[in-house]
């Protein structure tokens, strides 16, 4: 059985995340402490809510560096929602904040106008369309046909500065949105794969199984 380490840290929707992995055969354990997380063999950053209420969360349980050391080494690690954000260099939501930089990149708002013109929704919420940017063979995506749809909730979302370190992407409004990102082994999904049904609890199985 594949031991998964969740980091609990008081700001992610945990045992829905547990319950998740927990289906797909595998052991969980949540760690609090950097010296927990080294010792993880593979990781998972959950989060919802505000960037800045995350990060600074991160940083007051002295777990940014364990984090940081951790994707380092190249083991599997996978950020949810806000996780996947939090894995950028920085985010303009609430003032410009600092972030974990395992991705070089900026976290922006989504735009309250469509390319149309029209006025939409802020924040998007909904099923949304998975658009490959490139091979996904081998990675959390592998086996799933594109255009599934995934859910997604979120007022802000990842622009990595490499287009190299896109794996899918989502369109609001028209508008291109980093839905998975990707360097080495660090993976980051902007939509919940633990509330996206049987595709969702694919890419859960995917990671895994890494």
């Amino acid at each position: 059985m594949e031991r998964i380490s969740i980091i609990d840290y008081g700001r992610g929707n945990i045992l829905s995340v547990r319950r998740a992995f927990e289906s797909q055969g595998a052991k969980i354990e949540f760690v609090s402490t950097s010296q927990e997380i080294m010792k993880a063999k593979k990781l998972v950053l959950p989060g919802v809510g505000a960037f800045k209420d995350g990060v600074e969360e991160l940083y007051k349980r002295d777990l940014v560096r364990g984090i940081q050391a951790y994707c380092k080494e190249g083991k599997p690690f996978l950020g949810i929602c806000l996780g996947m954000q939090m894995m950028l260099g920085e985010s303009e939501e609430f003032g410009l904040t600092k972030g974990l930089g395992l991705i070089p990149g900026r976290v922006v708002r989504i735009k309250n106008i469509s390319v149309e013109g029209k006025e939409q929704k802020v924040p998007h919420v909904g099923w949304n369309e998975l658009y490959y940017t490139r091979s996904v063979e081998g990675t959390i995506l592998h086996g799933i046909t594109e255009k599934v749809k995934m859910y997604f909730v979120h007022s802000y979302f990842a622009v990595p500065e490499d287009e190299s370190y896109r794996l899918a992407d989502t369109y609001y409004g028209k508008w291109r949105l980093s839905a998975v990102i990707k360097k080495g082994n660090c993976y980051g999904t902007q939509f919940h794969p633990e509330k996206s049904g049987e595709m969702g609890l694919k890419i859960i199985q995917n990671f895994v199984k890494l």
